[in-house]
């Protein structure tokens, strides 16, 4: 199934951009009344008949539309270090949006070895991963915060994990599968830090709001695979 990306979609008319208008009528052949089906990102489905072919900008009348088109029953908000290599954090984006999340926050640690990061590339990978794995909704991407701005803002209604190496006997820390089983809450926000771990500082800060302390399993993973593993965890746990 061919998949679209609009944010144009208004009056029973969608317009593609130039991109997308390109691929629709250089590389896929399409003509004037065709159909086609389109995203909205929003988790929309819409399909369309191609009115207009010109490959500058193609425009199609709204058929039909589907709400919540290859949508999951949680939300699930990743609030995850950039990597040194961008290219790892931009594997770990298109990869989670194929199992399923709904928001992504870059967020910058004490320890953090890249501390900018193009929110622009990661969109453009999340839109292409969402058309492949056949969704409708398109992970937000958040700008750049620090740890404590995003520990200090998130919302205390969600399960809010926070994933990290060394220990506390203070506050041992769950598996990450104990603490999903043990919760009936469906929105869930989780903490990944860099390379270098969060500092003692930024845990403390994180417990102290309450977020619940979780590993990944006996292996010492890197960012990106830690942040997928949380992703495919959540994921598994609601599979029907």
């Amino acid at each position: 199934m061919e998949l679209f990306h609009s944010r144009d979609i208004s009056g029973g008319i969608c317009r593609l951009d130039q991109d997308e208008s390109v691929h629709c009528i250089k590389v896929l052949r399409h003509h004037c009344g065709d159909e086609i089906s389109v995203i909205d990102g929003c988790g929309t489905l819409y399909r369309c008949r191609i009115t207009s072919d010109s490959h500058k900008g193609v425009e199609a009348a709204v058929l039909s539309s589907q709400e919540n088109w290859g949508s999951h029953p949680y939300r699930l908000h990743m609030a995850v270090c950039p990597t040194k290599n961008n290219d790892r954090f931009e594997w770990f984006a298109e990869k989670a949006c194929e199992i399923g999340f709904d928001e992504l926050s870059p967020v910058i640690g004490e320890h953090s070895e890249r501390k900018v990061l193009k929110t622009q590339r990661v969109e453009k990978v999340l839109i292409s991963a969402a058309k492949q794995s056949l969704k409708a909704a398109v992970p937000v991407v958040n700008e750049p915060v620090s740890v404590r701005d995003f520990i200090m803002k998130s919302s205390p209604e969600a399960l809010r994990l926070i994933a990290y190496c060394f220990e506390d006997e203070r506050i041992p820390r769950r598996s990450i599968k104990e603490v999903l089983q043990t919760s009936g809450n469906s929105e869930i926000i989780i903490l990944i830090g860099p390379e270098g771990d969060f500092s003692k500082a930024e845990a403390e800060l994180a417990l102290s709001q309450g977020f619940i302390p979780v590993h990944l399993g006996t292996s010492r993973l890197r960012t990106e695979t830690a942040a997928l593993t949380a992703v495919s965890a959540v994921y598994i746990h609601n599979m029907e």
